[in-house]
């Protein structure tokens, strides 16, 4: 009976499911768009459609935003801004599958944070899954999938997936203390806000009007604000380890899209990417005992 419960998935966890299916259109739509906008932009457009629909949706309970909600949606907000932004800026320069699969190495860095910060020492399969992802990461830097070297969007990717385990991490952190509703509209306004503020610095300015940035933009400002209710709605009952290990189909429904749009990455880069995901799923693996306090069942 134990063993049938690791593979039987609750409500949550289904909807989890469903948001990386949508998260693996994402990289290519960004990529596309990127031919006629700047990242900061795009992400700023994308975040204030996604707030402007939830401001819409949530009107009535906005009213009793406390100072704690506020607190925890601007943490989350700040984790988002680096995750989003920087994966953007990375997909200037690299495919939308290997951006997909760099960006998976946020699942493997969740247990490594949740050291550093909470004080659960990673698993002996949690480091088995972040050395063998590791690894997933050398074949997969580089144009022909074997430079020990990142590029500077490669690097700027694996950043952006350090600030999405920090995400996961928050949200599971605030997730039993707070309004859902009320702290998603903050995280993504300040998201948006945080993201337009920034283009001056980074020397990046309004692009013309195009409908193919319009339509992105907008569309996947919509698809945010549903993945991250859902997001903060699942983590109430799923911890932060559970649920990054349903988010582990992210990189192959990029790569699966990916592939129909014409992308192909080298067979060593193929390799790279299949063993970031078993790093995933290893670092994710519950041990015979169950002893595994960071996995719910």
């Amino acid at each position: 009976m134990q063993d049938r419960k690791i593979f039987q998935l609750s409500q949550g966890e289904w909807a989890l499911v469903g948001v990386t299916m949508i998260w693996g259109t994402t990289f290519l739509i960004i990529r596309n768009a990127l031919d006629v906008t700047g990242p900061l932009f795009f992400v700023g457009l994308r975040f204030g459609s996604a707030a402007v629909a939830l401001i819409l949706i949530s009107l009535p309970i906005l009213r009793g935003l406390t100072l704690h909600e506020l607190f925890a949606g601007s943490i989350i907000g700040l984790s988002l801004l680096g995750g989003y932004a920087l994966q953007t800026f990375g997909l200037v320069t690299i495919t939308a599958s290997k951006s997909a699969f760099i960006t998976a190495f946020y699942v493997p860095t969740v247990p490594i944070l949740q050291w550093i910060f909470m004080r659960r020492r990673p698993s002996g399969m949690a480091w088995l899954g972040i050395g063998c992802a590791l690894v997933g990461l050398i074949l997969l830097a580089g144009p022909d999938g074997v430079s020990p070297g990142f590029s500077s969007g490669e690097l700027l990717t694996l950043l952006s997936a350090v600030a999405c385990a920090l995400e996961i991490l928050f949200i599971g952190y605030f997730a039993g203390s707070v309004n859902v509703r009320r702290v998603t509209v903050v995280q993504v306004g300040v998201t948006s806000i945080l993201s337009f503020c920034l283009m001056p610095i980074a020397g990046e300015s309004v692009p013309e009007f195009s409908w193919l940035l319009a339509c992105s933009a907008c569309g996947l400002g919509l698809a945010t604000a549903l993945i991250q209710l859902v997001m903060n709605w699942a983590q109430k009952s799923i911890s932060p380890t559970r649920a990054t290990l349903i988010y582990a189909g992210e990189p192959v429904w990029a790569a699966i899209f990916g592939r129909m749009a014409g992308e192909r990455l080298p067979f060593l880069g193929l390799v790279g990417g299949a063993l970031v995901v078993a790093g995933v799923l290893i670092s994710n693996t519950r041990t015979r005992r169950g002893k595994d306090d960071n996995v719910v069942s």
